[in-house]
């Protein structure tokens, strides 16, 4: 994959020597309670995974790592992709926001989905607001579907097609 970028940031393949810098940003008391755990391993394997793509978020500037993305669904037949994760750890710089343009830019034009989809906890209204305002539409919520300590979380599922990306593009 060759690397996508904006005058702030670029999106580069996840090597193997960013595998410790994903599981701390997961693992942050700020991005905690947002984002599933995974092992090493399972990131190891999205990095090489033909159905999966892992970026790192990178700031242009100096070159430094602000947070990671997954895809998944690469290889569906339906060309439905899951946008499965964004983790920003440099808040409040808009990084995260400009890396998400660049993944519906990713997912539409050079992996021609038809499709791009993503789940929320339903508290992540910070996230939720976001997704919205890049014209992702609410499908629905799947109800207390993760147990936690606390008890159980509901998930939002949202989504985009590939001609409302288009239209929003011509706008």
């Amino acid at each position: 994959m060759s690397n996508h970028g904006t005058a702030q940031i670029l999106l580069r393949a996840t090597r193997e020597d960013d595998l410790d810098f994903i599981l701390n940003a997961e693992q942050s008391a700020e991005n905690r309670p947002f984002v599933t755990m995974w092992s090493r391993d399972q990131h190891r394997e999205a990095a090489s995974s033909e159905d999966q793509r892992s970026l790192i978020i990178e700031t242009v500037a100096d070159g430094r790592r602000a947070g990671y993305i997954l895809l998944a669904g690469l290889a569906s037949e339906h060309q439905s992709i899951e946008f499965r994760r964004i983790v920003v750890t440099e808040k409040d710089k808009g990084y995260g926001r400009e890396a998400f343009r660049l993944v519906k830019e990713i997912a539409f034009y050079q992996l021609q989905a038809h499709r791009l989809w993503l789940d929320v906890k339903e508290h992540n209204a910070r996230a939720r607001h976001v997704y919205q305002s890049e014209g992702f539409i609410v499908e629905g919520v799947l109800r207390d579907t993760v147990k936690t300590n606390d008890g159980y979380e509901s998930i939002v599922i949202m989504s985009m097609l590939r001609d409302e990306y288009l239209t929003r593009r011509e706008q």
